[in-house]
């Protein structure tokens, strides 16, 4: 089983994270910050993951520390459940539009972390959500995955849109580059 539990605590957050791999969309997220929460259901679900994401942070300070150590607790845990990614396709590839929204979202599980993100906002937060906080929750994510993880808006009107493309893609993206589909390391240098 591709599994991964983490619990981490820190004097900003406390958080409980289970992930499956090869789950059934049993997903169960609280962060404290609902659109966040609705983001990530996104992600899981279109991942075909099973998730339960628990956080108590100083959200009376803002959401930068939840979204962030929220990456890293998921980061880890993805890195923790693929272990020595055996037979796994490393790549994934998504295109994903959202009315007029469309984003594309590249993934190589190659063990070199590397974030490429460009998308523009014309508010400064949804809900409780802090904008400029995506771009932390996928750098931290990729930083501990050990992902090369490339994210463009390449076009839209409607912030709500534009955030729900990248997470909807990053969700579908992941489950390709995830997959079993040989059983060897792909790389030439056998081993990532």
């Amino acid at each position: 089983m591709r599994t991964s539990t983490i619990t981490r605590n820190t004097k900003e957050t406390k958080i409980k994270l289970s992930l499956n791999l090869d789950g059934t969309k049993n997903i169960d997220i609280n962060s404290g910050v609902p659109f966040f929460d609705h983001m990530l259901t996104l992600f899981a679900f279109h991942a075909g993951f099973d998730l339960d994401i628990y956080c108590d942070g100083d959200l009376s300070v803002d959401d930068h520390h939840t979204i962030e150590d929220i990456g890293i607790v998921l980061g880890e845990a993805v890195k923790n459940a693929l272990g020595d990614k055996l037979g796994i396709q490393r790549y994934g590839l998504m295109y994903l539009p959202m009315d007029e929204a469309l984003s594309r979202v590249v993934i190589d599980i190659s063990n070199r972390p590397f974030l490429h993100y460009k998308a523009t906002y014309q508010r400064i937060s949804i809900g409780l959500l802090s904008l400029e906080n995506v771009k932390e929750f996928f750098r931290a994510f990729s930083s501990e995955a050990r992902i090369n993880l490339h994210i463009e808006t390449l076009y839209g009107d409607n912030d709500h849109h534009k955030v729900e493309s990248i997470f909807k893609g990053f969700g579908r993206a992941l489950f390709e580059a995830t997959r079993i589909t040989s059983t060897d390391i792909s790389s030439t240098k056998g081993v990532l």
